[in-house]
């Protein structure tokens, strides 16, 4: 008796607490879902991005724009810049000064990059200072080239992969861009000072797949004259880009200036590759250009440049990193030969140069350095540096500080 007793009250406090048990359980969940307060919450937005244009090879990095709404022509995003330079040189040449400093850039963004027809204007103060050649001040650099407008044209997106572009355009030539803050180092190089920056006309754009392709008709050195015919062709694969790159004069212009020089009736090409990754940009280039004989313009005897560089970034933790760029170029001909034209330090002259700009960014803010040095070899006496033009080397330190904008001049929400 006692034993079935002890049997029943055990049998009774087990499925209590089986009752009991299933009443504190969480509810069974539908198709296997987690209970809500596991529930992950929706992905947030992507972060705003800067915009391809300008472009800026790095490592200065821009910011997201600002938008703003301008009626009838939707959403505008506007982006700038300002910043200030300093700069020793050694051998400086007649009617330059060993010491130089100016407003690098004072430069405002303005577009509209979304629909079928989009636009952008880049509009203020600017310098182009570039190796081997004398510092030209901020007034007189808008005056001697592209005004204060120097770029600004209408885009038509025909199709998701065909645009066309009408206006003052960047060149599609070379590996540097136009001005300072676009390129890995302060100063640009000596084959840059066979090519062209700016040039007004219509171009065509074409993306199949991993190929990009670019036709433009222009006035080739900034001329007036449109004569020239340009082509662009690259391939891209995940971090490697190759490109080639060609245009010609396809008739002649007597005048010269400081932005039409004699350059302008010859033709350049380029092949160019980049590796991007990670923490490095690696883009070494080749550059072949001429300018024919054609004694109607003053060129008795035509010559040519070869040349080839390679621009190299690595950036480092907290905002640093570290460009440098090395390059050679030689032109053809003889310094016996004075009918010969000459494109740079003389006919048959060449050069080499080698340039280390430590940066610091953060945020808009950023802060960097030029150290380069230029040799001339095979030069003509009184075509290269110092008083009387026969120094063959010239070194120069440059500094400069500035702020990039963007969003970070909007108040954000709390």
């Amino acid at each position: 008796m006692r034993l079935q007793m002890c049997t029943k009250i055990a049998v009774f406090a087990w499925a209590l607490a089986s009752v009991c048990g299933a009443q504190n359980a969480a509810p069974p969940q539908a198709d296997g879902q987690k209970p809500a307060d596991q529930t992950p919450a929706p992905p947030a937005p992507p972060a705003p991005a800067a915009l391809p244009t300008p472009a800026i090879t790095g490592p200065l990095s821009g910011l997201p724009p600002a938008m703003f709404d301008a009626g009838p022509f939707g959403k505008i995003a506007v982006n700038g810049i300002l910043n200030g330079f300093g700069m020793w040189q050694g051998n400086h040449v007649p009617g330059d000064e060993p010491t130089q400093a100016a407003l690098s850039n004072g430069q405002v963004f303005i577009q509209k990059t979304d629909g079928w027809f989009q636009f952008y204007l880049q509009a203020g103060a600017y310098t182009l200072p570039s190796l081997a050649t004398p510092f030209l001040a901020t007034d007189k650099t808008l005056t001697n080239f592209y005004g204060p407008v120097p770029q600004g044209f209408v885009k038509l997106q025909a199709g998701k992969n065909t645009s066309f572009q009408i206006g003052a355009l960047p060149t599609l030539i070379g590996a540097e861009y136009t001005f300072s803050f676009e390129n890995m180092n302060i100063e640009r190089g000596l084959l840059w000072n066979q090519e062209n920056a700016v040039n007004r006309g219509i171009q065509v754009n074409q993306t199949m797949g991993k190929l990009t392709a670019s036709l433009s008709w222009n006035d080739g050195f900034y001329s007036k004259r449109y004569t020239w015919l340009w082509g662009s062709l690259a391939y891209t694969n995940g971090p490697h880009s190759l490109s080639f790159v060609a245009g010609g004069n396809m008739s002649q212009t007597k005048f010269q200036s400081l932005a039409t020089p004699v350059q302008n009736n010859g033709s350049i090409y380029n092949v160019i590759y980049t590796y991007n990754k990670g923490s490095w940009i690696v883009q070494p280039y080749f550059q072949y250009t001429d300018v024919p004989t054609n004694a109607k313009i003053g060129v008795v005897k035509g010559a040519s440049t070869t040349g080839g560089a390679i621009l190299v970034n690595h950036t480092f933790k907290h905002g640093f990193s570290l460009p440098v760029r090395w390059e050679y170029i030689a032109s053809s001909g003889s310094a016996k030969d004075p009918d010969v034209v000459n494109l740079m330090f003389g006919p048959g002259s060449k050069g080499t140069s080698i340039t280390v700009t430590p940066t610091f960014q953060y945020g808009g803010f950023f802060v960097r350095g030029d150290l380069s040095w230029v040799h001339a070899i095979d030069h003509t006496p009184g075509d290269v540096f110092g008083s009387n033009g026969v120094n063959s080397n010239q070194p120069r330190a440059v500094a400069e500080i500035g702020f990039m904008f963007g969003n970070n001049i909007i108040e954000k929400k709390p």
